[in-house]
């Protein structure tokens, strides 16, 4: 049985994009397209037996008809093609007010053939090209649906937290029970396993929303536990399996490094019923994203020449690119934006920050200031003083004596 499991697609993000004049739409909504469409050639071409994909179908909770339409004609294709899909609902996908619909929820309403939607956490046996499968779902949940006002009437943040954890975990318990450990069997869920590795998630507030412990999740009853909601792809067990797919293409420059694709997984059983899971991660090239550094010194002349030498190391062609530009407070030559502007013009996209570097750290000749004691760094500056010709001997004399006098009775209090 051979089952593709992805996630985060977040269709609509359209930061860095421009409008495509081909089609009238964002070129970053059509990067996150193009991703979906080479899933789906895999799934097609390759005679995969089952699609599951674990939350976040959408950028924004109320999705664009443009948006939607799409989405829809990739899921269309894959059932068409005989290919099972479960859509796991992720917390991109909940509407704004409780009792409208989620956004993937159309797909059960109009009974779409062989596409699974999965709002609350349920056991569903899918039926596949190679037989049934247990998929046990854990779609994200409003804390409005685990927990009433009086269970977190008098309760702190941290504790609200907590108990919601304690319910999140009860659900994982329970679906352990129930399930058939004579059928393969995937656990899918949207939710923070803490321990993971964040990728542009870590503006967000990770602190404040419930997390599931890797022990809570890892059982052996499951062949695979499929995970959305992190960006970044990663293993978190390998028996069993603990898996985050990660998003299928960059989302910022939070996840500039980060591979972008899709797992393949295979359960494969032996004569004696044992099963065994095979899975491996399918990368796609999606856009780069490029930071260039470029440091000024303070002597440079030219410094037009530094940033075009440091551009012209970067392959920077089709890619998303923020360049930045520190500058010497005094000194250097001007910077041409021309120049500069012409050397990025092959990228999809760039942006120019410039930054100008104050020294606010006193020149204390070859010592640094956390090299001195206190009455020696007090001399330092005075002297620097001296030299620079702010202050007179004189008066450096009499704060020097102020001073170490205080610096006297202060050691003399700790």
């Amino acid at each position: 049985m051979r089952i593709i499991h992805f996630a985060d697609l977040h269709l609509g993000v359209e930061t860095y994009g421009r409008l495509d004049a081909a089609t009238g739409l964002n070129t970053r909504f059509l990067d996150f397209l193009s991703a979906l469409d080479r899933l789906v050639d895999y799934a097609v071409s390759t005679k995969i037996d089952l699609v599951l994909f674990c939350g976040d179908a959408y950028k924004n909770r109320e999705p664009g008809q443009t948006q939607q339409r799409e989405f829809a004609r990739r899921i269309r294709r894959l059932s068409e093609s005989g290919i099972p899909v479960f859509l796991l609902v992720g917390n991109h996908d909940l509407p704004n007010a409780v009792g409208r619909a989620t956004s993937t929820e159309i797909f059960d309403t109009l009974a779409v053939n062989n596409v699974h939607v999965s709002h609350k956490p349920e056991i569903y046996v899918v039926q596949t090209a190679d037989g049934p499968i247990q998929i046990a779902s854990l779609p994200w949940l409003r804390r409005s649906t685990l927990l009433s006002r009086e269970d977190v009437k008098s309760l702190t943040t941290e504790q609200v937290k907590e108990k919601l954890e304690q319910v999140l975990t009860g659900i994982v318990a329970g679906h352990i029970a129930k399930i058939d450990p004579a059928l393969p069997s995937i656990l899918a869920a949207h939710v923070w396993v803490t321990g993971s590795s964040l990728g542009s998630e870590k503006s967000m507030s990770l602190g404040l929303e419930p997390g599931l412990l890797l022990s809570s999740v890892a059982s052996p009853i499951f062949d695979y536990i499929a995970l959305g909601h992190i960006h970044k792809q990663q293993v978190l067990s390998v028996n069993p399996p603990v898996v985050y797919s990660g998003s299928l293409e960059r989302v910022d420059f939070g996840e500039e490094a980060d591979d972008k694709g899709f797992y393949e997984v295979e359960i494969q059983s032996d004569t004696a019923g044992k099963r065994n899971t095979i899975y491996n991660f399918i990368k796609l090239d999606g856009r780069r994203f490029v930071k260039i550094e470029v440091s000024i010194i303070e002597d440079d002349l030219y410094p037009t020449a530094a940033v075009l030498r440091a551009i012209a190391a970067q392959p920077v062609k089709d890619a998303i690119v923020r360049l930045h530009i520190s500058l010497p407070a005094q000194g250097g030559g001007l910077i041409n934006d021309s120049e500069i502007r012409n050397a990025l013009i092959e990228a999809h996209n760039f942006t120019i920050a410039r930054e100008t570097v104050r020294d606010n750290r006193l020149r204390l000749g070859k010592f640094t200031a956390e090299k001195l004691s206190p009455l020696e760094a007090l001399k330092a500056y005075l002297d620097t003083k001296i030299d620079e010709k702010k202050i007179s001997p004189e008066r450096a004399k009499i704060l020097m004596e102020y001073g170490e006098r205080l610096i006297t009775e202060q050691e003399s209090d700790t």
